[in-house]
C-alpha cells in the first residue's frame, strides 16, 4: 500500500473550506489527477460515482461520504485503484487545517507500480491543496 499524507494551513474558517471542497463534482478543477467524473447515483450524504483518472485514462468506481465540515472519504470500490483518500478539515483559531491522506493501491499486475505511482500521486496531492488555498484566500 502506499500512504501519502499531506496538509495545508489556509486562512479562512472551516465553514468556507468546506464550502469549495464539498463541491466534489469540481474536483477536477483542483485535482489535475482526476479528468472526469459521472455521478451514479446520491443518498443522503453518499455519492457513488465513476471517475477517468489521468494514469492512463483509466476508469474507476468510488463511494463518497460527507460528513458536513469535518470531512470527505472517498472508497475506490472498482477499477485500477483499491483503497481510500480522507480529506479532513480542522479549525486552527480562525484558520482551517486541510489533510488528505491516501491509503491505496494499484489492482492486479498494476501493482507493482503502486511505489512508482506514489511520488505522482503525493505531488498531485501537495498542488491540488494549494490551490484549494489559492482559491479560498484570493
Amino acid at each position: 500500500m502506499a500512504e501519502i499524507e499531506v496538509s495545508v494551513e489556509i486562512s479562512a474558517p472551516v465553514a468556507k473550506v468546506w464550502d469549495l471542497v464539498s463541491d466534489i463534482d469540481n474536483e477536477p478543477k483542483f485535482w489535475k489527477g482526476t479528468k472526469e467524473i459521472r455521478n451514479i447515483s446520491k443518498i443522503g450524504n453518499i455519492v457513488n460515482r465513476e471517475i477517468i483518472i489521468a494514469f492512463r485514462d483509466q476508469k474507476c468506481i468510488q463511494e463518497v461520504k460527507l460528513e458536513p465540515k469535518e470531512r470527505i472519504e472517498v472508497r475506490f470500490t472498482k477499477g485500477i485503484i483499491d483503497g481510500t483518500k480522507i480529506i479532513t478539515l480542522t479549525a486552527k483559531d480562525e484558520k482551517t487545517i486541510m489533510k488528505a491522506k491516501w491509503d491505496i493501491k494499484l489492482t492486479g499486475m498494476m501493482g507493482i507500480f503502486t511505489g512508482m505511482i506514489k511520488k505522482h500521486i503525493e505531488s498531485g496531492t501537495e498542488q491540488a491543496l494549494q490551490n484549494i488555498k489559492e482559491e479560498i484566500e484570493r
